[in-house]
């Protein structure tokens, strides 16, 4: 037995009712799980990118302070995703889990009732810390759920798991707007006190439906070793990604605002993102099961390059839409390939350390990246070469991915 995870009845899984009940059941849990997915990436960073353009121009940031808060917000990501194998031997994932998603709550509150620079740079670390905790529980709990009965296809729990950020931006791209619209001084704060009870809202809701899992053992730290360079194509691979799609994720409305998209379109073309997060889950389900290597990360890498170069090369509504819809189909699944990638190939023992290396270096390159984009948007060329930049380092992404071979 895993921890948090009961291993199969064979009556059961024998009994075709009852088999079908427990695959719900599994099916279930892993939409409740999605919610902390939502709150740690949809509501607390994926949000930003809607509340960047009032807040730059309220506040009168340069595009480097504007990429350098998402670049904090990674920072507190890191340090989170680094604590979590210690925490994750002392405490049982639900705890850890629920706890994260409520300072994620929390910091988002707080992004509401302030205006200073520093003190928002000191929230965006906070909200990373926090959601660190809860993506990083999460994806374990996700993956163990994939030792449930045989009937439940391991890439679809994983991509209904990673698929819950598109929920978290459809709820952003509806709420945001609204509140920034009809706002008055400072009209953004409304909009970061809406996602925070949005969060706090589906945070009671996966306390419910995981309460069954609480009181579970610890991740026992397990004597399984992890060595980094087995992975090492994977993890290149995976670090180019985090470098290069939160470029796009940071400024990609910015930039539609830019290029005189009304406000109306960018709204739809950001729910149409969302959406295609949530419909990535059936999408690529069957390649991530397919493949013990890195082809499915090394595919996924250079449909992003592609997607990130669209908007830069047409300011056409179509191109548009399609750059989001194939973006928001792609990018989460990056992260659940990560995931599939360890279960493929690593002993379950090995899962924390695995999720976790793969955590911290998905964390480091989003420190680097807007702060990066940012700084050359600032310059000649603007955001579009920023995003030419992003793309050709998801580009690299594919290349490193491609090469890794299953153990």
């Amino acid at each position: 037995m895993i921890a948090g995870v009961t291993s199969p009845d064979p009556a059961l899984s024998a009994n075709p009712p009852e088999a079908a009940a427990g695959v719900m059941a599994v099916l279930r849990l892993a939409a409740a799980l999605a919610l902390g997915s939502a709150v740690s990436l949809g509501l607390a960073r994926f949000s930003y990118a809607l509340l960047l353009p009032p807040m730059r121009a309220d506040l009168g940031w340069s595009y480097l302070l504007a990429g350098t808060m998402n670049t904090i917000n990674a920072a507190g990501y890191l340090v989170g995703a680094l604590a979590m194998p210690r925490l994750l031997a002392r405490f049982e994932p639900r705890s850890l889990l629920l706890a994260g998603s409520v300072g994620a709550a929390v910091a988002l509150a707080l992004h509401g009732l302030v205006n200073g620079d520093a003190v928002l740079l000191a929230l965006r670390f906070v909200a990373g810390l926090a959601s660190a905790a809860t993506f990083v529980a999460g994806g374990l709990m996700a993956a163990q759920l994939t030792q449930g009965p045989a009937s439940v296809q391991p890439g679809l729990v994983l991509g209904i798991y990673y698929g819950g950020t598109g929920l978290g931006i459809v709820v952003s791209a509806l709420l945001v707007p609204w509140f920034v619209a009809h706002g008055a001084v400072h009209a953004w704060q409304g909009a970061w006190l809406a996602l925070a009870a949005a969060a706090a809202l589906a945070t009671g809701l996966m306390a419910r439906e995981t309460r069954r899992r609480h009181g579970r053992a610890p991740v026992p730290a397990g004597r399984a070793a992890f060595r980094w360079r087995s992975l090492g194509w994977g993890l290149a691979g995976y670090l180019m990604f985090g470098l290069g799609y939160i470029g796009y994720m940071t400024f990609v409305v910015t930039l539609l605002r830019e290029q005189g998209l009304p406000g109306a379109l960018i709204t739809g073309f950001y729910v149409l993102l969302g959406l295609g997060v949530v419909a990535s889950s059936w999408l690529w389900a069957g390649l991530l099961q397919r493949h013990r290597g890195g082809r499915p990360m090394a595919l996924l890498n250079a449909l992003l390059a592609a997607a990130t170069l669209l908007p830069v090369l047409s300011a056409h509504p179509v191109a548009v839409f399609v750059s989001g819809a194939l973006f928001g189909g792609v990018f989460l699944s990056v992260v659940a390939s990560t995931t599939a990638l360890v279960r493929h190939n690593l002993p379950a023992a090995a899962w924390p350390a695995g999720i976790a290396a793969f955590t911290i270096v998905f964390a480091a390159g989003q420190i680097v990246g807007p702060s990066l984009v940012g700084w050359v948007a600032d310059g000649a060329g603007g955001l579009a070469r920023g995003f030419a930049v992003s793309a050709a380092v998801l580009a690299a992404g594919a290349l490193f991915a491609s090469r890794q071979r299953a153990l």
